[in-house]
Formats: C-alpha cells, structure tokens, sequence
C-alpha cells in the first residue's frame, strides 16, 4: 500500500453523516492513520469507533484483492481481471439471449458514490437494457422518501443543516438511537438541551439517546402511526393549530384533521401503551416554543406503513406551523453512507439521475439526451428491492451485486439466500468477501473510500468529495473499470468512463433542470466550500453563449418561501392507524424489533473485520426484559432461541429493564445461527415498498 507524502481530506466511509476526517501516511507508507477534521462543520473533529478503525479494513489481511471465478470443483479460485470480466459479461449476456433483457438484474449500495451510483444505473438501463435494477436503500429510508415526496414535492433526509437542531426549541426524535448510531451527531442534542431546548425520545427502549430526554415515550413496536395521531388529535382539541399557517401554505388539512380526530388519546393509550399524560405532556413540550422539529429514523420508517407513519409526523408539523420555517421542519435521519445521492442519480427502479421520474417522457427525453440513446429505449420500472431478490432463480436468472450483502440483510434472509443460490449466474463486486459473495460465480475485487476519489451526499443533502488518499493493490480496480470493462464486452465501447469527475460531470448534466439538480456543483466548489447544498442549478451561459458562473450558492434550508409542489404549498395526507402486518398471538406471544449497535455497520461485512471492534460487539444477542426473563427461565448469557414465522435465531440473553416486556431486541449485524433478518417479516409497505423490518411476531425461549 502506497500513500501520498501528506495527508488527504476525506471523509469517514460509513453513515451519511459522512464525518471529516484526514487521512496521514505513517512512516514508511505501509499504512494510514485517522485524523481529526475540526474545519468540517458536521462532525467538527468527533468520530466514532468505526471511522477511527476504518483504515483496519484496507488490509490485505482482510480483504479482497484479487478477482475469483467458481471452478468446475465448485470452488472460488484466483483468476486474471480478463478472465474475471469475460466470465462476468459471459454469464449476463448469456442470461440475456436466452430469457430477455429483464432476466438480468442489478443490485446497488447505499455505500457507491454518486458517480458509481449513475455509473450502475446507467449500465442497466444502456448495456443491459434491463429494467430490474434496485438498491438496498430501499431497505433504510424509502418511506420517509415516499412522504416527503407526497408532502412537499420533495425528498431530502434533511431540509435544514444539522446546526439548526440546536438552535429550536424542541426535538421529537422518532425511532433513532443517535448515540449509537451516529454518534458525533450526540452533540447537537445536546447543545440543544444545553441552550435551553427540550428533547423527546420516542423508541421501546430506554436507549443510550432516550437516556437524554426530557420525555421519553415508549410505544408497542409497530404503533408509530397511532402515537402521531394521538398527538395531532390533542393537538387540535387543545387549540394549539397554527391556523394561519394552514390556509396559507398547506392543503387537505381537513381530511387529514378528521382522520386524526378519530384517534382518541384513551384509544391511542390501548393501542399504544403510551399513557394519556404522556401524550399530554409530549404536546405541550412540542408546542410551547416559537421553533421545534420532527426527526424520525429507521424505527418508523421500516414498518408495512412507513410512509403513512411519517405522513402523520409530517402533519403534526403543518398543523402547529413547524415546517418551510426556520428552525422547524420534518427531517429525515438518513442511515447510510450515501443513502441519500444513491436513490438521487439511477439506481432506484423507478429513477433515473436527478431525482427523475422513470415514467416522465420529458425526464425520459433529457437524459436519453445526455446518453445519446433513444428514449424509447429506456426500459421501464422494475421491481423493488424485495420483490427484486425475491424473483432471483425464477424471473430473474442473473445478477451483477455491487456493494451489499442482502444475505445478511435483507428481511426473511434465509429464503433470500435460497433464492440467490438458485442464480444460473451470480456476479459481486466488494471489498471483501462477504456472505453474498462466497456464493458468487464471480467475485471482484474493488476499491474502498481511502482508495478512490468520489462524491456522496449526507442527510443534509450537502454534497461532499471524498479523495484518493491511497494507492490500491495491484490486483483492485474500480467499480467504474469493472463498468467500463463490462460495457465493453457487452458492445458498449462508450460512454463509461473510468475516471471519477468525468462521470460526474455527466452526472451534472443529466440531473440539470431535475429535482435533485447538481449542475451547478463542481469537484472545485464542493473542495471550496466543505460540500455543497442541493439543489444547486449550474447559473446562465454568459456573453455570445461563453461558460456563464457555475451556479446557485446551494439550498441549505429548503421550503421557506414555498414547498416544491406544483402550488407552492404542503399536502396534508389523511391517514389512520393500522395493525403492523404480523401480530402477537398464543403461538407467537412477543413482538421484535431490531437495530444496530455502536461498534458495528449494516451487515457488519466490513466492521466485524476489524479487532477493535469484534471486541467491543463480538456476537449477536437478545434484550429482553427481566420478567419476561423470568417467566420463560432465561438466565443473563445463556442461549435463547428466537421463532418467527420464517425462522429461527440462537443467541445469548442480555436481561435488562431498558425494554419493554412485550418485546425483545437484536441487532442485525450477524450471520449465521444469530441473524436477526432470519426472522423479520418482510411484509412491504404499498408506497415505498419498503419492508417491515422493525415489527414482527415471535415466541421466545431457552436454547
């Protein structure tokens, strides 16, 4: 491994607070070691655990670097890059002739760039001319995409900076465990607790972040959408609307008035389990200040109605004038790397670049433009990510997988990786040898964030530019080369290049005029500027049509002089309570709910490769709570099993009375006997599509 002589700006390749970080060579150039980057706003210097470690994975002790093709004998062995490509655009095109175009499917990551991102879904759409291309984004934050579309005409995690949250009056935080999930983002509660503001924490358990809360509600999973209601309803019986606000910048508040209106407290409590008091309290807190914000996470999101969930949150914050205001708003804590640019620029089944529309002629027509193809030939929508791997083996013979491991993280996960085992041909591009890619045809060997220089988006929509601060082993390349070389093979001599700000300068004009424009961002600007806000329109051609400025300053703070609906105003979306889509019953008695812990990622194909961190979060476990304990004989540490419906998870117990009785936890970073997805349920939500990962009905007992 060879570094640079000093030291690179970059930023952490984890969760889309996308920290700043500097990367500096150690004696010798054998490896790198993390620095603080007080100059970036986000983070201001703090890290976490896992982009302290980070560089631990660039080892080629730990990761991949060399390409592998399945033998005869059935196993993976060293081959060539030419080799590895003919295999790879062998099998896709095989697929193709035998079965169609849309036997062949793509499979993003929440962790590409945004110039891979484009790169892949532009690969589908011109090379393979396949329709069957989605993401694993579609598993973190579609629902909270589907309503802010639905709202306000517009997706962005966040519409304000994260500096506006210390600075309003109250914070109710929906379904988030910032302190282990983004832990730099801690300090803006509390700063905001320190400047006087109030924090309620909704979540069913007394997480390390409800632990800061003035009031912390601890609702039955899968009863998000009730809670909402419950308080929209007390909310308008105690007088507190902003009527004002309602007639001048919003729609549809009477529908949505009389659907909260059916709610009752007392019938919020039953459903809920949050008593009346509460809910009183929790209004009166959101309300006395001239400022407060709704942040809602994973928690609300990743339910069968996830999108009416966050609709109902949306609407709390129009009825009481909390949103295109300063200070208040609805936001979005987007989870992953690049969550937010990934669904932005093509890689969605139903997008293309700049936040486009599949099924617009117009949209249609602009980037067919840019790609200089006809826009008849642009396939149309897919499947989602759900139903996407759920056709693996049947409608869908092929696969090219780039940058996830659905076979630990996809919902109902064992009859996922049947269904990838079933592939006539299966491609993966990563770093590392993850789960999904020990079943694979063809394994690629890629460039990870140190090595590699790129944009991503973080939740703000604050567009960044990681460098290349490494050289990478001789036996890695890109996943634009892996692109450029795939296209090549498949016909497609141009149009795929292998350098990073060539494609996104591309990317630029492909999004221009969408509704995530980056035209007017350039790798200069955002290297200036610590990131740039979108949208961003590139300014007018100057005299006798010469180059005119590069473009707007960004949008920091969207919606404060009109929503981007078609009339300016927000849309009231009536909604009301349903059950989750699986309940407890006598032979599945408890409700389970999953999330992540501080010292590991995602499906943990990276992290639980780093030492520090195993050792921080070695394994698995079950939170469950003391009674419950009791009633069923577990004891701290021994194994419990865990049935659902689809399967069956062994793990060891963690007895604690910070989680509701009715419910237990696990985290979802492991495979094995101990992943938690062998048991979620993956029931989708009829917008978003996104699965109910955070509910499902279990029976509980020693292993």
């Amino acid at each position: 491994m060879r570094t640079s002589d000093s030291a690179t700006d970059t930023h952490c390749p984890y969760c889309a607070l996308q920290c700043g970080m500097r990367l500096r060579p150690e004696p010798g150039g054998a490896s790198v070691t993390v620095e603080e980057r007080a100059d970036f706003p986000v983070n201001r210097g703090a890290l976490c655990g896992k982009g302290r470690t980070a560089p631990a994975v660039l080892s080629s002790r730990v990761r991949l670097t060399q390409p592998l093709v399945r033998t005869h004998a059935g196993r993976l062995e060293p081959a060539t890059w030419e080799e590895a490509l003919d295999a790879v655009a062998g099998g896709l095109a095989r697929t193709g002739r035998s079965y169609g175009p849309d036997a062949v499917g793509v499979f993003g990551g929440g962790g590409l760039t945004n110039e891979k991102a484009y790169a892949l879904g532009k690969f589908a759409r011109v090379a393979l001319r396949t329709s069957q291309i989605d993401y694993n984004g579609r598993f973190c934050m579609s629902s909270a995409a589907a309503a802010h579309q639905r709202a306000f005409g517009l997706d962005r995690g966040l519409p304000f900076p994260l500096e506006d949250i210390p600075r309003t009056g109250c914070v109710i935080l929906v379904g988030s465990n910032l302190a282990e999930t983004m832990p730099p983002a801690l300090r803006y509660l509390t700063e905001l607790k320190a400047n006087g503001g109030t924090l309620i924490v909704i979540d069913p358990r007394r997480t390390r972040t409800a632990e800061q809360a003035d009031l912390h509600l601890a609702p039955r999973p899968g009863t998000d959408l009730a809670l909402a209601l419950g308080l929209l309803h007390l909310v308008v019986a105690e007088g507190r609307t902003d009527e004002e606000f309602i007639a001048a910048r919003t729609t549809g508040w009477e529908e949505a008035r009389a659907a909260a209106m059916a709610h009752w407290p007392e019938m919020v409590e039953r459903i809920t389990g949050v008593p009346v008091p509460r809910l009183r309290e929790a209004v009166a807190m959101f309300c006395a200040p001239e400022s407060a914000m709704v942040l809602t996470a994973r928690g609300p999101e990743q339910q069968s109605k996830g999108t009416d969930t966050v609709g109902a949150w949306i609407n709390l914050c129009l009825a009481t004038g909390r949103a295109g205001r300063p200070l208040s708003g609805y936001g979005c804590l987007t989870g992953q790397g690049n969550g937010q640019g990934g669904r932005e620029h093509g890689q969605k089944a139903d997008q293309l670049p700049g936040y486009r529309k599949l099924t617009d002629p117009a949209a249609r027509a602009h980037v067919a433009g840019v790609w200089g193809i006809d826009p008849d030939s642009l396939p149309g929508p897919g499947r989602s990510a759900y139903e996407l791997l759920d056709a693996l083996g049947t409608d869908v013979k092929a696969l090219l997988l780039m940058g996830s491991n659905p076979v630990v993280s996809a919902p109902r996960a064992a009859h996922i990786e049947d269904r990838i085992r079933s592939l006539d041909f299966l491609a993966v591009a990563d770093v590392v040898l993850s789960e999904t890619a020990a079943l694979a045809d063809v394994v690629l060997p890629v460039t990870q964030w140190a090595e590699e220089t790129g944009t991503t988006t973080n939740l703000e929509g604050r567009v960044l530019l990681r460098r290349r601060a490494l050289t990478p082993p001789a036996g890695v390349r890109s996943d634009l080369d892996v692109l450029h070389g795939l296209a090549a093979r498949l016909g497609v001599e141009k149009g795929f290049p292998t350098e990073p700000e060539e494609v996104f300068e591309e990317l630029r004009r492909a999004s221009a005029g969408g509704p995530a424009d980056y035209s007017g961002i350039t790798y200069a600007r955002i290297e200036a500027e610590q990131g740039v806000f979108w949208p961003c329109p590139e300014g007018p051609a100057g005299p006798e049509g010469s180059p005119g400025p590069e473009g707007s300053p960004g949008t920091e703070r969207l919606f404060l002089d009109r929503f981007a609906t078609d009339d300016g105003r927000a849309r009231f979306v009536p909604v009301s309570h349903r059950d989750a889509a699986e309940v407890p019953d006598a032979e599945y008695p408890l409700l389970l709910t999953t999330g992540r812990v501080v010292a590991q990622y995602q499906s943990g194909a990276q992290t639980r490769r780093v030492d520090e961190l195993n050792a921080a979060a070695p394994g698995p476990f079950v939170e469950l709570h003391p009674r419950l304990a009791a009633r069923i004989g577990a004891v701290d540490g021994s194994p419990l099993a865990v049935t659902s419906r689809r399967g069956r998870a062994v793990a060891p117990a963690r007895i604690t009375d910070t989680i509701r009785a009715d419910t237990v936890f696990m985290p979802f970073h492991w495979p094995g006997e101990g992943r938690a997805n062998s048991l979620t349920n993956p029931a989708l939500d009829p917008v978003s599509r996104m699965p109910e990962f955070k509910v499902c009905a279990v029976r509980v007992e020693p292993a």
